[in-house]
Protein backbone atom coordinates (compact mmCIF):
# COMPACT_ATOMS: atom_id res chain seq x y z
CA UNK A 1 0.00 0.00 0.00
CA UNK A 2 1.26 3.47 -0.87
CA UNK A 3 2.24 5.75 1.97
CA UNK A 4 -0.07 8.70 2.51
CA UNK A 5 1.01 12.30 2.85
CA UNK A 6 0.43 11.97 6.58
CA UNK A 7 3.14 9.29 6.69
CA UNK A 8 5.67 11.85 5.39
CA UNK A 9 5.00 14.40 8.14
CA UNK A 10 8.13 14.89 10.25
CA UNK A 11 7.75 14.12 13.94
CA UNK A 12 9.58 17.29 14.99
CA UNK A 13 7.61 19.87 16.92
CA UNK A 14 8.77 22.80 14.79
CA UNK A 15 9.95 21.53 11.40
CA UNK A 16 11.58 24.01 9.03
CA UNK A 17 10.08 24.81 5.65
CA UNK A 18 13.16 23.26 4.01
CA UNK A 19 12.57 19.98 5.84
CA UNK A 20 8.88 20.05 4.94
CA UNK A 21 9.63 20.76 1.29
CA UNK A 22 12.05 17.84 1.24
CA UNK A 23 9.50 15.50 2.79
CA UNK A 24 6.80 16.62 0.38
CA UNK A 25 9.11 16.03 -2.58
CA UNK A 26 9.90 12.56 -1.17
CA UNK A 27 6.15 11.87 -1.26
CA UNK A 28 5.94 13.07 -4.87
CA UNK A 29 8.83 10.81 -5.83
CA UNK A 30 7.39 7.83 -3.91
CA UNK A 31 4.18 8.20 -5.89
CA UNK A 32 6.16 8.19 -9.13
CA UNK A 33 5.03 11.69 -10.03
CA UNK A 34 6.92 14.38 -11.92
CA UNK A 35 6.05 17.98 -11.20
CA UNK A 36 4.98 20.28 -14.01
CA UNK A 37 6.86 23.60 -14.06
CA UNK A 38 3.83 25.51 -12.71
CA UNK A 39 3.45 23.01 -9.86
CA UNK A 40 7.11 23.20 -8.97
CA UNK A 41 7.12 27.00 -8.96
CA UNK A 42 3.94 27.20 -6.87
CA UNK A 43 5.12 24.61 -4.34
CA UNK A 44 8.46 26.39 -3.91
CA UNK A 45 6.61 29.68 -3.32
CA UNK A 46 4.35 28.06 -0.70
CA UNK A 47 7.29 26.65 1.22
CA UNK A 48 8.89 30.09 1.16
CA UNK A 49 5.78 31.38 2.94
CA UNK A 50 4.36 33.26 -0.02
CA UNK A 51 0.79 33.52 -1.27
CA UNK A 52 0.07 31.76 -4.55
CA UNK A 53 -2.60 32.07 -7.22
CA UNK A 54 -2.41 29.11 -9.58
CA UNK A 55 -4.49 29.46 -12.74
CA UNK A 56 -3.76 26.44 -14.91
CA UNK A 57 -5.96 24.10 -16.97
CA UNK A 58 -7.93 21.18 -15.59
CA UNK A 59 -5.68 18.18 -15.03
CA UNK A 60 -2.53 20.25 -14.57
CA UNK A 61 -1.99 19.30 -10.93
CA UNK A 62 -3.51 22.09 -8.87
CA UNK A 63 -4.73 19.55 -6.30
CA UNK A 64 -1.18 18.44 -5.58
CA UNK A 65 -0.18 22.05 -4.93
CA UNK A 66 -3.14 22.42 -2.57
CA UNK A 67 -2.07 19.24 -0.78
CA UNK A 68 1.39 20.76 -0.30
CA UNK A 69 -0.20 23.69 1.52
CA UNK A 70 -2.30 21.40 3.74
CA UNK A 71 0.81 19.30 4.45
CA UNK A 72 2.84 22.35 5.45
CA UNK A 73 0.06 23.77 7.63
CA UNK A 74 -0.60 20.48 9.40
CA UNK A 75 3.11 19.94 10.11
CA UNK A 76 3.37 23.44 11.58
CA UNK A 77 0.30 23.07 13.78
CA UNK A 78 -1.68 25.56 11.72
CA UNK A 79 -5.15 25.28 10.29
CA UNK A 80 -5.86 25.20 6.56
CA UNK A 81 -9.16 25.40 4.74
CA UNK A 82 -10.20 24.05 1.35
CA UNK A 83 -13.21 25.84 -0.07
CA UNK A 84 -15.20 25.88 -3.29
CA UNK A 85 -18.69 27.03 -4.23
CA UNK A 86 -20.24 23.58 -4.83
CA UNK A 87 -21.12 21.20 -1.97
CA UNK A 88 -20.52 18.09 -4.08
CA UNK A 89 -16.94 19.20 -4.78
CA UNK A 90 -16.39 19.97 -1.09
CA UNK A 91 -17.59 16.45 -0.20
CA UNK A 92 -15.35 14.92 -2.86
CA UNK A 93 -12.29 16.82 -1.63
CA UNK A 94 -13.08 15.89 1.98
CA UNK A 95 -12.96 12.19 1.07
CA UNK A 96 -9.70 12.68 -0.83
CA UNK A 97 -8.05 14.61 2.00
CA UNK A 98 -9.22 12.02 4.55
CA UNK A 99 -7.35 9.38 2.53
CA UNK A 100 -4.16 11.48 2.47
CA UNK A 101 -4.16 12.94 5.98
CA UNK A 102 -6.46 10.66 7.99
CA UNK A 103 -10.08 11.37 8.97
CA UNK A 104 -8.98 12.64 12.38
CA UNK A 105 -7.25 15.57 10.65
CA UNK A 106 -9.94 16.58 8.15
CA UNK A 107 -13.30 18.20 8.83
CA UNK A 108 -16.32 18.96 6.68
CA UNK A 109 -18.83 21.79 6.87
CA UNK A 110 -21.30 22.45 4.06
CA UNK A 111 -24.43 23.68 5.76
CA UNK A 112 -26.03 20.28 5.16
CA UNK A 113 -23.42 18.28 7.06
CA UNK A 114 -20.75 18.97 9.64
CA UNK A 115 -18.07 16.45 10.59
CA UNK A 116 -15.06 17.16 12.79
CA UNK A 117 -15.49 20.92 12.28
CA UNK A 118 -12.49 21.85 14.43
CA UNK A 119 -10.04 19.63 12.53
CA UNK A 120 -6.74 21.14 11.37
CA UNK A 121 -7.86 20.79 7.74
CA UNK A 122 -11.41 21.94 7.00
CA UNK A 123 -13.32 21.43 3.75
CA UNK A 124 -16.21 23.85 3.45
CA UNK A 125 -18.29 25.94 1.12
CA UNK A 126 -17.40 29.57 0.53
CA UNK A 127 -20.39 30.64 2.63
CA UNK A 128 -19.15 28.66 5.61
CA UNK A 129 -15.67 30.17 5.26
CA UNK A 130 -17.16 33.67 5.11
CA UNK A 131 -19.18 32.95 8.24
CA UNK A 132 -16.05 31.67 10.02
CA UNK A 133 -14.13 34.78 9.04
CA UNK A 134 -16.86 37.17 10.12
CA UNK A 135 -18.31 35.49 13.20
CA UNK A 136 -15.82 33.07 14.72
CA UNK A 137 -12.87 34.77 16.40
CA UNK A 138 -11.45 31.37 17.36
CA UNK A 139 -11.50 29.96 13.83
CA UNK A 140 -7.68 29.91 13.69
CA UNK A 141 -7.54 29.85 9.88
CA UNK A 142 -3.98 30.29 8.62
CA UNK A 143 -4.11 29.10 4.99
CA UNK A 144 -6.93 28.90 2.45
CA UNK A 145 -7.22 26.98 -0.80
CA UNK A 146 -9.98 28.40 -3.00
CA UNK A 147 -10.96 26.04 -5.80
CA UNK A 148 -13.27 26.50 -8.79
CA UNK A 149 -13.71 30.25 -8.41
CA UNK A 150 -14.20 31.71 -11.87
Amino acid sequence: MDKTLYDFLPKLETPTNDLLLGRFLEFVEARGLSLYPAQEAAILELFEGKNVILNTPTGSGKSLVASALHFQSLAQGRRSVYTCPIKALVNEKWLSLCREFGPQNVGLSTGDATINRDAPILCCTAEILAKLALEDEGARVHSVVMDEFH
